[in-house]
């Protein structure tokens, strides 16, 4: 499992665009980690899916409250991510009015999640294999801080949670 001091895999995210711009096209775009998150700092936080219910309510919405006290505390991204298609994430995007704050990244495969040893398996639920919910602060694509959680709960991937330990770093 991944852990405080360890880069971030170098695994390849999709990020939906529905504008044309900075050499992206409308649609999936791929988003390389390592090299998205040089030089700079990133407020990491992964979610067992889109459209569920603690995701939807609490995990993204409060992230995007705290976006600008999070940039205020040299935070330059915040990323979600989460085992959907690109889709999928840019539809949940446009529901939760994340627009600049919050870029909505489809680990579709699970890569991501596998490569950190971060995957929950909810086959019994009919979700298949996801990712936990955690939250990290990387730093030039190192791991500064790692937030987990328990199974089922909500306690330490939060966004107050994260802004206290960027702002203590």
């Amino acid at each position: 499992m991944i852990q405080v001091g360890d880069k971030i895999p170098a695994t390849t995210l999709m990020e939906y665009s529905e504008v044309e711009g900075n050499g992206c096209s409308i649609g999936p775009n791929p988003v390389e980690t390592q090299a998205a998150s040089a030089g700079k700092t990133i407020a990491v936080f992964g979610l067992p899916g889109a459209f569920t219910p603690t995701c939807s309510a609490k995990h993204v919405p409060g992230y995007v409250e705290a976006f600008d006290e999070l940039k205020a505390a040299g935070v330059d991204e915040v990323w979600c991510l989460s085992v959907n298609d690109a889709f999928v994430m840019g539809a949940w995007a446009r529901d939760q009015k994340t627009g600049e704050k919050v870029r909505m990244l489809a680990d579709g495969s699970a890569d991501f999640a596998k490569a950190t040893g971060l995957t929950l398996d909810l086959t019994g639920k009919g979700m298949g294999l996801r990712s936990n919910r955690y939250s990290m602060l990387v730093r030039d694509g190192v791991v500064e801080s790692l937030n987990i959680e328990a199974p089922g709960k909500f306690e330490v991937s939060d966004a107050a949670t994260l802004l206290a330990q960027a702002k203590a770093l």
